[in-house]
């Protein structure tokens, strides 16, 4: 109450409620806007640190990090390797160097977490140990999958309650209703923008200006020589 009178003298007087009420106060009440504050912080910072372990322990995906945006692996992308991309999204996926181009443009559209999702899901599924299953079940779960997880996938409701009911006692396949949702997801609308991106577009014509472009039949679009995507397949 003192402190209180020192460092608000317009305070000296106060009315017989407004004194009691003061002195109900306690030190902790003072500071509960701090408290709250640190709570939240305190939150964050423990979300962060769960995702960035995830991240680093993950090493099938570590290379998808949305931190890490070097052009290191498409300088050594042929145009020729690159077309075959375009087969299919199948055939992009068997492919390193394929799924760190896919996972660039991904991130020019703030979608990176349905292909680190993805993967994710993949190195789950080769897991033989029933407690690395556990444990990697409730990181999937955190990272992906809770409400306000820092890199939510987009999945219905029953899906998720699912998975929530599940990682209890996982398997093996505890997150494929999920996993197979983002892929199609990502084949049917992420795929196809793809293979009209600058990203890809650029790769495929990295011969230089007025060089002859390599061509390959393609089951999901074609390239002319001025590097132009068409859907009208063409028998070369």
């Amino acid at each position: 109450m003192e402190t209180l009178l020192f460092l608000f003298p317009q305070f000296n007087y106060m009315a017989p409620k407004e004194e009691a009420y003061f002195k109900m106060l306690g030190p902790e009440d003072l500071q509960a806007p701090k408290m709250k504050d640190d709570s939240s912080r305190q939150k964050d910072k423990e979300r962060k640190s769960r995702l960035s372990l995830f991240l680093t322990k993950s090493g099938s995906h570590e290379n998808v990090s949305p931190h890490k945006k070097t052009n290191t692996t498409s300088n050594n992308i042929s145009p020729e390797a690159a077309l075959q991309w375009s087969d299919s999204f199948e055939e992009l996926l068997k492919h390193s160097d394929g799924v760190e181009t896919f996972s660039q443009f991904l991130r020019t559209e703030f979608s990176e977490e349905n292909i680190e999702f993805w993967l994710a899901c993949e190195e789950y599924k080769t897991i033989d140990s029933e407690t690395k299953l556990l444990s990697k079940a409730k990181c999937i779960y955190t990272v992906f999958i809770e409400s306000e997880a820092p890199k939510e996938v987009n999945i219905d409701y029953n899906t998720k309650m699912a998975i929530q009911k599940n990682i209890a006692q996982p398997t093996n396949s505890c997150f494929e209703a999920a996993q197979m949702k983002v892929y199609s997801l990502m084949k049917k609308d992420s795929y196809p923008r793809f293979l009209h991106s600058d990203i890809y577009l650029r790769l495929t014509r990295r011969k230089g200006p007025g060089a002859t472009m390599f061509r390959r039949r393609s089951r999901s679009c074609v390239f002319n020589e001025r590097g132009e995507a068409t859907t009208e397949p063409s028998a070369w």
